[in-house]
């Protein structure tokens, strides 16, 4: 199965939570900070919304900076993905 996100909205996969910290000490699991990192998986067409014409800035295949709480979580075939509008990426990583 696929997602096709409609409107403004775009489906991100999170990147992996770092395991160790910069100096080596290796984290639990409840010690991880939720990632912030994520890359584009598929996007919306844009279009009017909000009586506003919003056009999509990223593509499929760039890695993002996002919210850490933003969007809404979906699984699917034992994936887990995001689904957030586009005014919720606040960069992308080059």
């Amino acid at each position: 199965m696929k997602l096709r996100p409609l409107s403004d909205k775009i489906v991100v996969k999170m990147m992996e939570a770092e395991e160790t910290t910069k100096t080596g000490i290796i984290l639990t699991a409840a010690a991880k900070e939720k990632p912030q990192i994520a890359e584009v998986i598929a996007v919306g067409p844009g279009g009017i919304v909000d009586g506003k014409e919003t056009q999509i800035t990223v593509k499929v295949g760039e890695k993002v900076v996002i919210n850490k709480y933003s969007g809404s979580e979906v699984k699917l075939d034992n994936e887990e993905f995001i689904i957030i509008k586009n005014s919720e990426i606040l960069a992308v990583v080059e």
